[in-house]
């Protein structure tokens, strides 16, 4: 471990590398010594807003959010180690994959932005999935483009490029229009072999829209497609005071290519290589593994994306996890307080965990459902909470809590299950990271039991995406002739740490399989719930 001053000299030397992450509440800026180990960090609140029955940010709300995040980790630099940041080795931007920005001849942002949370491109979805034999879910940049184009939106005919918003991000900071593979994996499919968009669908999508009469064609219009380690330009004078509007950046710095999070993940978990997973585990929960080869059929509750350095990833992405089991925590907050107690969030979220792990393994035939909002992977464009029983149910406080910690991760057993138990992938290690593992053994045990393989969490996993972006930059600047991204994280980010890892207990996973056939027969309350409950 450096001491303060060995970093304070690496900072003034700028042998460092920034990672900055737009996440859908958060946006974190993190700086990390050529070790990888994070120096300084800075982070800016922001949410979503519904206009228009569209869900989006602002291009103000961009700015002003990337601005903060950057001041704040500059103000922690100056604090910690006396040192006015002026450069650095090498920055990375990483969002919240998918979405659609659209853009001008000039520059200019035809329609808000609209972000990975729309269910609004259904009919293009569907019409992709079957003309391109390859599954494209709904939030994918082509559903939001091919959706614009049925709904014959005035703004189409004049594209001239379309991103994410990494994408957009990183090409005001260096002119250049670019993504990583893995943030391109889910704009449009990308072909492993190349490691660059899929020709002959572009070709196919081409075709689709020729009597359109656009004046572009798709390969024009999409960013260029770079891998891990690849040079993805540098700051400019433009990008550095948009940046850093104390003005104290210098212009010159490379960067990395811009990823999505699924991609900063990996990297933040050592996920990277074949036969090894993560699961994402917050507000929406997603896992990916790592294939090696590709799956025999086409299936909705899927995604194929990629890894940073273009190999092929199984996908489930749920948009439901804790948002009602931290909804049921607070109301034991609540009762707490009524009785004059003052309770600590952390105390309370552990011990109600842990009391899960002392009920029935299949939770004493309790039903809940934690649909917040709709779930395409079991069919639902709207959701509504819900906790059913019956009255020979065991209603207790154990079973009560374990039963909301299996449905949070419930619609993702659907998911895996297809890859895992229809398609035979075999994986060797998962980690999990996010605020479903922070009690320590729960989260992590109950996974076990619905993957029905080990899993292990990692203390970097809590440095998130920011600092998986980080490690990327700095893979970019220090990697070694011919030295692949998975033996650079693997000799030198992560050099013998695995984690704790918990093998899975076989009457949890037996209860777990119980409780998912109970789960699926229920969905037909859920439905009339969603038909009835306005």
């Amino acid at each position: 471990m450096k001491s303060s001053e060995e970093i304070k000299k690496a900072i003034g030397e700028g042998k460092t590398a920034l990672g900055i992450e737009f996440g859908s509440t958060r946006i974190k800026a993190v700086l990390v010594t050529e070790d990888n180990v994070p120096a300084a960090a800075g982070s800016h609140e922001w949410e979503n807003r519904l206009e228009g029955n569209i869900w989006t940010y602002s291009l103000d709300d961009i700015w002003k959010g990337l601005q903060d995040a950057y001041a704040q980790m500059a103000e922690d630099v100056k604090k910690q180690y006396g040192e006015t940041l002026t450069t650095i080795g090498a920055i990375g931007f990483s969002g919240m994959m998918h979405g659609y920005m659209a853009f001008d001849k000039n520059g200019e942002l035809l329609v808000p932005f609209r972000t990975w949370r729309n269910t609004i491109t259904e009919e293009a979805a569907e019409k992709l999935t079957e003309e391109f034999q390859y599954n494209i879910p709904q939030r994918w940049s082509i559903a939001h483009l091919y959706q614009a184009i049925l709904n014959e939106e005035e703004h189409v005919k004049d594209i001239a490029f379309f991103t994410t918003l990494a994408g957009y991000i990183h090409w005001k900071m260096t002119g250049k229009k670019v993504l990583g593979v893995g943030e391109a994996s889910g704009m449009f499919p990308i072909d492993v072999e190349t490691k660059d968009f899929n020709k002959s669908m572009i070709e196919r999508f081409d075709q689709l829209t020729a009597d359109k009469n656009f004046p572009w064609t798709l390969s024009e219009i999409l960013p260029e497609v770079l891998t891990a380690g690849d040079n993805a330009g540098t700051l400019t004078e433009e990008g550095s005071k948009l940046l850093d509007i104390s003005g104290n950046l210098k212009a010159g710095i490379p960067l990395c290519p811009p990823e999505g999070d699924a991609g900063t993940g990996m990297a933040a978990t050592n996920s990277i290589a074949k036969r090894t997973g993560n699961v994402s585990a917050g507000t929406s929960i997603f896992a990916m593994i790592v294939l090696e080869k590709e799956l025999t059929k086409v299936y909705p509750e899927i995604d194929l994306v990629t890894t940073p350095t273009g190999n092929l990833v199984g996908m489930v992405h749920c948009n439901n996890c804790t948002s009602d089991l931290n909804a049921w925590v607070n109301i034991f907050k609540e009762f707490a307080e009524s009785f004059g107690m003052k309770v600590d969030m952390n105390d309370l979220f552990g011990t109600l965990y842990r009391k899960a792990l002392e009920g029935d393994a299949e939770c004493g035939g309790l039903l809940a459902y934690n649909y917040f909002s709709g779930e395409p992977v079991t069919g639902f464009a709207e959701g509504r909470p819900l906790f059913a029983r019956t009255p020979e149910s065991k209603f207790n406080l154990a079973n009560f809590m374990r039963v909301n910690l299996f449905t949070a991760l419930a619609t993702l057993k659907v998911g895996l299950d297809i890859m895992l138990k229809e398609e035979g992938v075999q994986v060797d290690r998962i980690f999990g990271h996010g605020g479903l593992f922070k009690t320590k053994g729960v989260g992590q045990k109950i996974m076990a039991a619905a993957m029905n393989a080990p899993v292990s969490v990692m203390e970097t996993a809590g440095e998130g995406g920011a600092w998986g972006i980080a490690v990327l930059a700095s893979y970019m600047l220090h990697k070694e002739n011919g030295e692949t991204l998975d033996d650079y994280l693997q000799n030198k980010v992560f050099a013998g740490q695995t984690g704790e890892e918990m093998q899975p207990d076989q009457a949890d996973v037996e209860g777990f399989d119980t409780f998912i056939e109970r789960y699926k027969k229920g969905l037909s309350i859920e439905r009339a719930a969603v038909d009835n409950l306005v």
